[in-house]
């Protein structure tokens, strides 16, 4: 109740009761139930899928109850895309669910080492390939690799049915559930679900699994496949989901390569992992707006994307411990021909058996790329001392207030609207207080050839620490929708003259900014141009007043700056600053100067740019712009770090080899050890007396770590 009081005092307008976009939903629903739809020969007219929704002040569901569900294309884009998280979420004692939309029985050959001359035979493949995810989740949860398992059907919305499977050891439990659809094709001669996204006249027809008990086909469109993803989410009601990458990087590889890949023609992913995570885009949106029909609640969930076949493209980000514990669980899934593993079909998916995943040139295992880097929340201090965050709950932008200053204590959500919003906010905090934030809103996720549509969009307090403005759109740097798709999550700063630059990523892998003028007024987009870099952009204030920008490149940091305050942002080749894996920090000191600090690719391991076989050093470069290279710090670890300085000095956040979060500051290494298990590297907060670091726990609540006070959130 405290959470909806600081609503009201903060202006936000109640929530209409009754959604338009939701008004062709329960007559269709009624329909297909009655079996009308499945018996036309003609489509029928296609559902109205939800919109952007901007309007804040909607309830929020809060269960507290951690629960993660990821979506799939293929048995393995879990162990080769979302690993270490998903591991780590599940050491925790987070129960994970796990959807299979494809059976992954591609041309139906289980190729064992050394024998490439194997009958084609789908149903057994997508069976042994069921066995060898078993086998991984099994060792997984601490358990024999060859540990029954309990295989049930699950009867799915629309009277579909699917094959369940269970294992629980003790708190920590995994369901696998395989809908079977089958399998788009490189050569191109089935389609799959790339046509399913975009033709609505289509059918798909499930596959029927060796020794599986679902023994009879199914066959979905395009509704019926987001309505069986959206009665799972209100079955589950999971607090994280995870997806694939829905807007993959537009990537011109030559033919022979790109087949060799299975990446589809001009973009860099397989064509089942776009679809499969549009569809899951277009299932949270839909599962938003049924849930919050009638004054219903939004649903509490964090979304998480991860990038695919991108990993092969870039400078790999894990360093040896890390890659060898992710690559150590494809081992059981790859699985041996030689096995008892009581599965007549196979006992695993031979392909990737044994240590093929770390030889391979392809490279997808040696990182774990977020699509919308960022930290969770962003944090500032109100007038009245409390902390309050900032981030994306429910696909929406909502704001948690701490009950006192300094309690770690967190209210529950006010929703600020927004939505459909990509999981990272940018923010800057203007002259007098107030905040802007900016999110990645997916304006359109139609299929069927409708509209696909992103844009930039804009939340403005009106006073410090009280209500918002209405959202307003800034755009899209991009000429067309299939473009707009690409752009990055939006990062801001203010620099001293008042002015606010936003900065994105863009389809050419550049950088495009917008300029606020100290009155409001905002000026077009511009291209900075310079060489191609990875999302998530680090930005920082010198202490002359001029803005910086960074971002980690192929073979370098480049870097982009105002010669002098209030001038225009130029690239700044500078020194030859070696190649970071993951967004660099910045910290810019007392003297002028600035400092990086990233990890960097081993690079004696890699012949050439593009070969994949490389990992990333587990310590910390500290490089000047120019090049110039400072004494390292202690702070071994992977993924992004944050850096922060105040009164007190600096910190340096991140994780440690083992995924814990970690902070350095006043000479100490600290480690958090207790507490819920940390979404993402969270926020470092700098107050007077030290830092603070805020993140999104897998229950999507925040958490609060005091260092210097000793707190754990």
């Amino acid at each position: 109740m405290a959470a909806r009081e600081d609503d009201r005092k903060a202006g936000t307008r109640p929530r209409p009761r009754r959604r338009s976009v939701v008004a062709a939903l329960t007559a269709l629903a009624a329909l297909a139930g009655t079996g009308a739809l499945g018996g036309c020969s003609v489509p029928a007219p296609r559902r109205s899928g939800p919109v952007a929704d901007p309007a804040p002040g909607i309830p929020i569901a809060s269960s507290r109850r951690a629960q993660l569900m990821q979506i799939l294309a293929h048995p393995d884009d879990d162990l080769y895309f979302m690993n270490p998280d998903t591991q780590q979420m599940l050491d925790a004692g987070v129960p994970l669910v796990c959807v299979y939309v494809t059976a992954g029985e591609a041309d139906g050959k289980n190729h064992i080492p050394g024998d490439w001359d194997v009958p084609a035979d789908k149903t057994a493949y997508s069976s042994a390939r069921h066995q060898g995810l078993r086998q991984a989740y099994a060792e997984l949860l601490g358990l024999d690799r060859f540990t029954d398992w309990q295989k049930g059907v699950a009867t799915l919305r629309g009277d579909r049915r699917a094959e369940i499977n269970t294992l629980a050891n003790g708190v920590r439990r995994v369901e696998l559930i395989f809908l079977n659809l089958a399998m788009h094709t490189a050569r191109g001669d089935r389609m799959g679900l790339p046509s399913l996204w975009h033709d609505r006249a289509l059918g798909l027809a499930t596959v029927v699994a060796d020794d599986s008990p679902v023994r009879k086909a199914d066959s979905y469109d395009y509704d019926q496949l987001v309505d069986v993803l959206v009665g799972l989410m209100e079955r589950y009601r999971p607090t994280v989901v995870q997806t694939l990458d829905p807007d993959p990087d537009i990537q011109h590889s030559d033919e022979a390569t790109r087949k060799k890949d299975s990446e589809q023609r001009g973009y860099s992913d397989h064509a089942d992992h776009t679809a499969v995570a549009s569809f899951s885009w277009a299932a949270m949106v839909r599962w938003v707006a049924e849930a919050t029909q009638d004054g219903g609640e939004v649903p509490a969930f964090v979304a998480t994307s991860f990038r695919g076949y991108y990993n092969r493209h870039w400078p790999k980000n894990l360093p040896a411990a890390v890659l060898g514990r992710k690559a150590s669980h494809l081992v059981p899934y790859g699985g041996d021909p030689d096995w008892d593993c009581g599965n007549a079909a196979g006992c695993g998916d031979y392909n990737v058996g044994g240590k093929r995943p770390l030889k391979n040139k392809k490279g997808w295992v040696r990182s774990t790329h977020h699509r919308y880097p960022g930290p969770r929340t962003a944090v500032v201090k109100e007038p009245d001392g409390r902390l309050s965050a900032y981030g994306v709950l429910g696909l929406r932008a909502v704001r948690w207030r701490e009950s006192d200053p300094r309690s770690g204590r967190w209210g529950e959500p006010a929703d600020l609207g927004g939505g459909p919003l990509a999981p990272a906010l940018g923010a800057a905090a203007l002259e007098d207080g107030r905040q802007l934030l900016f999110g990645l809103r997916f304006s359109a996720v139609s299929g069927h050839g409708g509209d696909n549509a992103r844009e930039i969009v804009l939340l403005e307090q009106r006073s410090p620490g009280g209500p918002f403005l209405a959202w307003r759109g800034l755009g899209n740097p991009e000429r067309d929708d299939d473009r707009g798709r690409r752009i990055g999550v939006p990062v801001a700063v203010t620099a001293p003259d008042g002015r606010v630059h936003l900065f994105v990523r863009n389809a050419d892998k550049g950088v495009s900014t917008r300029v606020r003028d100290a009155v409001g007024g905002w000026s077009g987009w511009q291209d900075l141009g310079g060489g191609e870099i990875q999302d998530g952009l680090t930005t920082v204030v010198d202490t002359e007043g001029r803005v910086h920008l960074f971002g980690a490149g192929h073979d370098t940091v480049h870097h982009w700056a105002q010669d002098a305050p209030g001038e225009p942002m130029t690239l700044h080749p500078g020194g030859r600053l070696p190649a970071a894996v993951d967004v660099p920090a910045a910290l810019a000191d007392v003297d002028g100067s600035l400092q990086l600090l990233y990890r960097q690719e081993r690079s004696y391991e890699r012949a050439t740019p593009t070969d994949s076989r490389g990992t990333a050093a587990a310590g910390l470069t500290r490089v000047r712009p120019d090049g110039k290279r400072l004494p390292a710090i202690r702070f071994e670890g992977y993924g992004p770090v944050r850096a922060a300085v105040g009164k007190t000095g600096a910190a340096l956040l991140g994780r440690d080899l083992h995924g814990r979060i970690q902070l350095r500051f006043a000479g100490r290494l600290l480690t958090r050890t207790a507490g819920v298990q940390s979404i993402d590297v969270p926020s470092l907060h700098m107050s007077g007396d030290g830092p603070a670091v805020v993140g999104l726990g897998a229950d999507a609540h925040p958490w609060t770590w005091w260092p210097s006070a000793g707190t754990d959130g």
